[in-house]
């Protein structure tokens, strides 16, 4: 019996039609490929500079800071320290440092291989389209600059205890007592500020008050503060018995007015001091701690101002107030 075929001239006309379509599939998942992988590449090489960018401008700005001038050459140096060191490969170009502006760096920082120094990103699916590399980049601006305000303990030094000078990295340690007022400390307006130390208003209770640089704040007249405040001396007495360091920022006021509860006090800036001894009533511990010669109605702390920096994060309010020795370095973008 003879076989019979079923193949036609349309069959034969269709051979390779299969192969066609699996090299037009083949460019269609490459390029998603390229798409979803390579762009997932950059994405995170971008990441790692942006990190890199970051940490560059901070290490720049708080040595700018500290040196009271720098170069863009010294800046880019002390970028380039850090800004390898936050990136995956250990290694990151810094494009540019620009200083501009006082009191403030922009660092740009771009793709370096780490182990053949190319300054460019190889893709790994696009480059089967014959696309090309990628250099990949990524920029932050910090700033060093007095804080603008802050929320803190509920005390404020008066401007007539203020011994820090931009020369010292710490003042004397002085007993700042809370009354009498001096007669030779008056203030911008020429009234005598009472005591080295004023109260604050609390915030609902909670020990803590806040104040704005060169704006007014509400005095607490009273000698002596709240109860709730005993747990956060209860901790600066722990932290010194323990051979820490308590330090503190606190608003510094240069003059003041009104009577009773309608008190106030111009706040000029803020200082870090360091707290070694107070005695803020008669109650015994934690209000009454190392007083030294603070004793019968004396009402005192015992401390020294000190330099200051603060590194905060993204997103705070840059700073106006005056330098009295603390800063706060922040990334603003």
């Amino acid at each position: 019996m003879r076989r019979l075929s079923t193949v036609t001239k349309a069959d034969h006309r269709e051979r390779g039609a299969a192969g066609v379509l699996v090299a037009v599939m083949m460019l269609v998942l490459i390029g998603a490929g390229a798409l979803a992988v390579d762009t997932g590449q950059i994405y995170a090489e971008r990441a790692q500079l942006q990190n890199a960018a970051d940490a560059g401008a901070m290490a720049a700005a708080q040595q700018c800071h500290k040196a009271g001038t720098c170069t863009v050459a010294q800046a880019k140096l002390w970028a380039e320290e850090l800004s390898g060191a936050n990136s995956n490969d250990g290694a990151t170009a810094v494009d540019s440092v620009d200083l501009s502006v006082p009191g403030q760096v922009t660092v740009v920082t771009s793709t370096l291989n780490g182990s053949n120094g190319a300054g460019f990103l190889t893709k790994m699916f696009a480059s089967a389209l014959n696309a090309p590399p990628v250099t990949v980049r990524a920029g932050a601006t910090a700033v060093y600059s007095p804080p603008g305000g802050a929320t803190s303990f509920p005390l404020a030094f008066s401007d007539c205890v203020y011994d820090l000078s931009g020369a010292v990295v710490t003042g004397d340690v002085q007993l700042i007592q809370y009354k009498p007022g001096r007669g030779s400390c008056t203030s911008t307006s020429g009234h005598v500020i009472p005591g080295g130390f004023g109260w604050l208003n609390q915030n609902g209770g909670t020990c803590k008050a806040t104040t704005n640089a060169s704006g007014n704040a509400g005095s607490d007249p009273g000698a002596d503060y709240a109860s709730e405040c005993d747990p956060i001396l209860t901790s600066w007495e722990n932290t010194i018995l323990a051979g820490g360091t308590v330090e503190g920022t606190f608003p510094v006021y240069d003059d003041a007015g009104g009577v009773g509860k309608n008190g106030w006090l111009h706040i000029r800036g803020y200082a870090t001091f360091r707290m070694l001894g107070w005695k803020f009533s008669g109650n015994g511990d934690p209000q009454v701690f190392r007083p030294g010669s603070c004793s019968g109605n004396c009402r005192g702390i015992i401390g020294q101002f000190v330099k200051f920096e603060s590194i905060d994060s993204v997103g705070e309010t840059p700073g106006t107030g005056a330098d009295l020795g603390t800063v706060d370095i922040r990334l603003i973008k």
